[in-house]
């Protein structure tokens, strides 16, 4: 399925990508479905959303709980058959400043929000979607999905594991006319960012980076990733000799400040 949606469900949307991609499906005849942690920031988009001339219902919701996340699910669903649902939320951290080993919790942490909670969000409504035999799931990864960063090795896991899962569901359900976007996104400006302490190549602006986005799913495209030298780069040493690969990685030094 392809643009126009009518009925558009964002996770993660009161900051960085989702919020972005909130304010530019908003529009008349457009109902959307907003879930994020930060309750002050998600009522501002919101209130811009509604600006735009959006229904907007909005579900202040650690997607990592699914007691509360479910519910809303398919109570928006239900008020708003959904044609485009968004697995924007994510998470990130890393290793400490002296590059010592990432703490267990942290690890766990990153993956239960940014894999699990994609999956929660996604699996509840594939029930619903089927039966309508329309509609389109867009999940969020990373270039750091497509080969590990040794300072970020919680997050590069959980991206992975974001990729693969969208990877697979795209074959599944096509012949059931749903379908599936995977989106490997470079550096681009958003609170993340401004945690990041290190190079950023390529980086661009969180305007730019949504509204790219947003072009590649509105025209169905399976992938979307970007920018290009940056994820041949991470091809290059996921495909090299993992000596090789790993002396390359290992000069890419950063450091996440915890949040």
């Amino acid at each position: 399925m392809r643009a126009p949606f009518r009925a558009v469900m964002i996770t993660g949307a009161s900051s960085g990508l989702g919020a972005k991609l909130a304010a530019l499906y908003a529009g008349p005849n457009v109902a959307l479905g907003l879930v994020g942690r930060d309750r002050e920031r998600l009522s501002s988009v919101a209130a811009a959303c509604e600006e735009a001339g959006s229904t907007v219902r909005v579900g202040a919701i650690d997607i990592a709980e699914e007691a509360a996340l479910l519910p809303w699910l398919g109570e928006f669903d239900r008020a708003f058959p959904v044609e485009l649902v968004i697995a924007a939320a994510g998470i990130s951290a890393g290793v400490d400043r002296d590059g010592g080993a990432e703490a267990a919790e942290i690890t766990f942490k990153q993956i239960r929000v940014n894999l699990l909670g994609a999956v929660q969000t996604i699996a509840p409504l594939l029930p619903a979607l089927v039966a309508r035999g329309r509609g389109r799931i867009v999940l969020i990864a990373s270039v750091a999905a497509l080969r590990g960063l040794p300072y970020s090795p919680g997050y590069c896991a959980s991206k992975a594991g974001v990729r693969a899962y969208g990877e697979a569901l795209r074959p599944l359900l096509e012949s059931r006319g749903i379908g599936v976007t995977v989106v490997c996104p470079g550096f681009f400006s958003s609170r993340m960012t401004d945690r990041w302490e290190g190079p950023t190549p390529f980086l661009m602006s969180g305007e730019a980076a949504a509204r790219r986005v947003k072009r590649g799913i509105d025209r169905g495209r399976r992938r979307i990733t970007f920018p290009l030298p940056l994820a041949l780069g991470m091809r290059f040493c996921d495909l090299a000799p993992a000596a090789l690969g790993d002396a390359i990685l290992r000069r890419f030094r950063f450091h996440i400040r915890a949040q």
